[in-house]
């Protein structure tokens, strides 16, 4: 009986209801994973193991498609966090993603890791700042306005000083929502603006299941890419040698 869904893939509709989006998410610390379409977000899971993303992510596809009673080869498209983010844990989740990509034979929808930490604060009236822990004592970070549906950037990604960020929004009076590990880790810093608020833990990492959200909408648009045409947003050199002086895996 479940298979009468793929009668009718002329109409738009039923190909809406049709569309699976497997997300997947490691920019931060936190690796993540979920599954939805049209209707919403069906299952998702999130762990913080450190760097040990490559051990989560494979557990992480098993067990939301399990949660959503689905086939992993009934997923039509895999959306992918781009970053910026900590260089191993994004090269591990793109590579990830394109790999499933690959075997599926699907196309792929890129998001950027700051879109997702204001995606989940969407709601917030405020200008929403995202601000990503980049590690040696820089952030990630770009700020947002809601409009209507979600929300809009309005400066483009840049890497800092805790300092420049703080220098850049002392010259708005706009109250201000700060969201992200960076953001949580210099809450110190940023204690000095005015009508600023730090979003709490829950919002520190972005999250896989307002990536499959973002990517449906895309999806209905068809705003695809090949695996091959995925580009990381990376906006420094990669910490390659770092990564490769302090992990030793073969």
């Amino acid at each position: 009986m479940a298979s009468s869904r793929h009668h009718h893939p002329s109409s738009p509709k039923t190909l809406a209801q049709l569309m699976l989006i497997l997300g997947i998410e490691s920019a931060t610390l936190q690796v993540g994973c979920a599954l939805g379409g049209h209707e919403g977000v069906l299952a998702s899971a999130h762990s913080a193991r450190g760097r040990r993303h490559a051990e989560s992510i494979a557990p992480q596809v098993q067990f939301v498609t399990q949660q959503a009673r689905v086939e992993l080869q009934e997923v039509s498209c895999i959306a992918v966090d781009l970053g910026p983010g900590l260089y191993t844990g994004l090269r591990v989740g793109i590579s990830s993603a394109m790999a499933i990509a690959y075997a599926l034979g699907v196309p792929m929808i890129g998001v950027s890791s700051l879109d997702l930490l204001a995606f989940a604060v969407r709601h917030s009236n405020r200008l929403i700042v995202t601000a990503i822990d980049a590690r040696r004592s820089e952030l990630f970070y770009a700020c947002y306005r809601q409009v209507p549906g979600g929300i809009q950037r309005v400066t483009e990604p840049q890497v800092g000083k805790p300092h420049d960020l703080i220098t850049e929004l002392s010259a708005t009076n706009s109250e201000m929502l700060l969201v992200g590990d960076g953001a949580r880790r210099y809450s110190e810093d940023f204690a000095c603006l005015q009508k600023t608020e730090i979003a709490e833990q829950g919002f520190a990492h972005p999250s896989a299941a307002s990536l499959v959200q973002l990517a449906h909408a895309r999806a209905l648009r068809e705003e695809f890419v090949k695996p091959w045409e995925l580009r990381p947003i990376y906006l420094r050199v990669p910490d390659a040698d770092i990564s490769q002086n302090t992990h030793h895996t073969p």
